[in-house]
């Protein structure tokens, strides 16, 4: 994997997460969700691309908000949906 210096980084804000307990969307449709990411720029906290609704691409493009980060116990991993890369 190779980690990027991207011009979105900017946009992180300290946040604190919407729904701290799953997807904000799948809560309120009672979906289910795979994993979850949240947004660096607003604390949203959407489902993954491996989840059948992909909240959390489908809020960075409706939002503008770029970079994410697994909402996932242990992971800190981050991804830029603009450039699709690792952050």
């Amino acid at each position: 994997m190779t980690i990027v210096a991207d011009p979105h980084i900017g946009m992180i804000r300290p946040i604190i997460p919407q729904t701290p307990e799953g997807c904000a969307e799948c809560l309120r449709l009672s979906t289910a969700w795979v994993h979850l990411r949240l947004c660096l720029t607003c604390g949203h906290v959407g489902c993954c691309d491996s989840s059948p609704m992909r909240h959390a691409r489908e809020h960075a493009h409706a939002a503008g908000h770029p970079i994410i980060q697994s909402f996932e116990p242990g992971e800190k991993w981050r991804w830029c949906y603009v450039d699709e890369a690792l952050v």
